[in-house]
């Protein structure tokens, strides 16, 4: 490797020291070496340019953040857990020094991950575009009733939904958000994608495991405040008659990876249990 750049958690003080450690140790190995705030998406893809590897220090709120950083460039990304589960992460902060040598000495295995495109349009604005790696939600405001949503897939009309607010997850996703509003886990490696509702009321409750190449159109018809949430960290404000059109992304995000490749399986119970 010759260029690797560091993502940090920057409300997390033990991520900013551990990332200037990183920053040290991967200089004094004579690899070229950048460092920003995983927040700072602007600052970090003026960087990303010819870079081999981002490291992402924090957990996986901080990973969500660094593949909308990496997506432009498909650079992989290997994360360092100081966050809870760590689902997409790769290192302990034990296990941190050793791998990433072992990442600059050329060992891993990339995995490559699904992502989702979102398509924003009726809100009185130009249509806007998202890519997710986890999900795409429609969820009420602040005012703590159900909203209603209308859904169709490959424009056949599906429900209704009434409920708290409706989720559209990858695989990688479904181990987030989808999975504590009761839907399946997906392999990682699926391309199928998951809809299902957040508390539905008098409605659809059951999750949907659609194939990777179907279209779910999701028109908003309540009207009081609701908003769009991508990923966690793109949030938007929903007016009435917004529509969402979600389908599998062209763009991917790729890791890079020391584990076997069967880790899923064997770490699954331990990540579900709060263990690192």
């Amino acid at each position: 490797m010759k260029k690797v750049g560091i993502l940090y958690h920057p409300l997390n003080e033990a991520a900013c020291g551990l990332a200037k450690e990183f920053e040290k140790f991967i200089k004094a190995q004579g690899v070229s070496v950048w460092i920003c705030s995983a927040w700072e998406g602007d600052a970090a893809k003026a960087q990303v340019s010819g870079t081999d590897l981002i490291l992402s220090v924090g957990g996986d709120g901080t990973i969500l953040r660094a593949a909308q950083i990496a997506l432009p460039t498909m650079t992989p990304i290997t994360g360092v857990n100081l966050g809870r589960l760590g689902f997409m992460t790769e290192l302990t902060t034990d296990e941190a020094e050793n791998g990433l040598m072992d990442l600059l000495d050329g060992k891993g295995w990339i995995d490559e991950r699904a992502m989702l495109e979102a398509e924003l349009s009726n809100t009185g604005k130009d249509p806007r575009r998202f890519n997710a790696l986890n999900d795409v939600v429609i969820a009420r405001g602040s005012i703590a009733r159900v909203v209603y949503v209308d859904a169709s897939i490959d424009d056949e009309p599906l429900t209704t939904y009434k409920a708290d607010g409706v989720i559209v997850a990858t695989a990688t996703g479904s181990t987030g958000y989808s999975l504590a509003a009761g839907g399946p886990i997906l392999n990682p490696h699926s391309e199928e994608f998951l809809l299902l509702p957040i508390l539905p009321h008098l409605s659809l409750t059951y999750s949907l495991v659609l194939p990777s190449a179907s279209v779910v159109k999701l028109r908003l018809t309540t009207n009081h405040e609701a908003t769009l949430g991508v990923d966690g960290h793109i949030n938007l404000s929903l007016p009435t008659e917004a529509t969402i059109i979600i389908k599998r992304s062209t763009a991917r995000v790729r890791f890079l990876r020391l584990r076997r490749e069967t880790y899923f399986y064997s770490s699954l119970e331990q990540k579900l249990k709060g263990k690192r």
